[in-house]
């Protein structure tokens, strides 16, 4: 694998043809169709470079790229920018963005880009990241292993995903479309009602109280919050 790339992007068919694109050239991609989620996941994903559209819902492409460069000056960040975003481009790269590309663009140059960009970045340190623990529960998001009470819990691999986003972002609120964006992918076709099942079947696996959840709280109306 050439490195993990994260696709900040909200136009369905350039995501799609970007997701499959990379994809064949070696590439593991994930995917956001917003702002909001697109900066959860480059927090929790540790991608090794970002592709950011500029016109973003929730959270303009400039906005992500401000607050990730708050806490990650390494990352590389390249701008997916309209004709006539001139200024908008410039401000990207005034806020530590790398390079851009302008749409319509050539798949042989945005590859190009990217490859220069991920040499002038160099291969990345390996983080350190002990489990993460709260009460009676265990999560080590290196080892994918959760352990309650003491004793080993086994997870599918989706199931640990979904676990893994909400540890890494403990206190936020997630609608339901973001948590499938950013744990099945922008892809995926699947309806809310997939994530409230998985839910569940955390909460079953946490010792979680169904009616008087600790950890993952129902926010009525709008999705979930996980609490340590």
């Amino acid at each position: 694998m050439k490195g993990k790339i994260l696709v900040i992007e909200d136009d369905p068919s350039i995501l799609r043809g970007l997701q499959l694109n990379l994809s064949m050239e070696g590439y593991a991609v994930r995917s956001a169709m917003d702002g909001e989620t697109g900066l959860a996941l480059a927090k929790s994903e540790s991608p090794d470079l970002l592709l950011v559209d500029v016109m973003l819902p929730k959270m303009g492409g400039l906005d992500v790229i401000r607050a990730l460069r708050e806490s990650d000056r390494e990352t590389p960040i390249l701008i997916l920018s309209a004709k006539g975003q001139e200024a908008d481009k410039v401000t990207g790269l005034q806020l530590g963005a790398d390079d851009y590309v302008v749409k319509p663009f050539s798949l042989k140059e945005l590859l190009a880009r990217i490859a220069a960009a991920l040499r002038r970045r160099g291969p990345r340190e390996p983080e350190e990241a002990g489990p993460r623990r709260f009460g009676e529960v265990e999560v080590d998001l290196v080892a994918r292993r959760l352990t309650v009470r003491g004793e080993p819990v086994g997870l599918t691999a989706r199931e640990f995903d979904l676990l893994a986003f909400f540890v890494a972002h403990p206190g936020r609120v997630y609608s339901r479309e973001q948590l499938m964006q950013a744990v099945w992918g922008a892809r995926y076709s699947g309806t809310a009602r997939t994530v409230d099942n998985f839910v569940g079947r955390l909460r079953a696996h946490l010792g979680d109280d169904a009616e008087h959840p600790r950890h993952l709280e129902t926010v009525r109306g709008y999705g979930y919050r996980f609490t340590p």
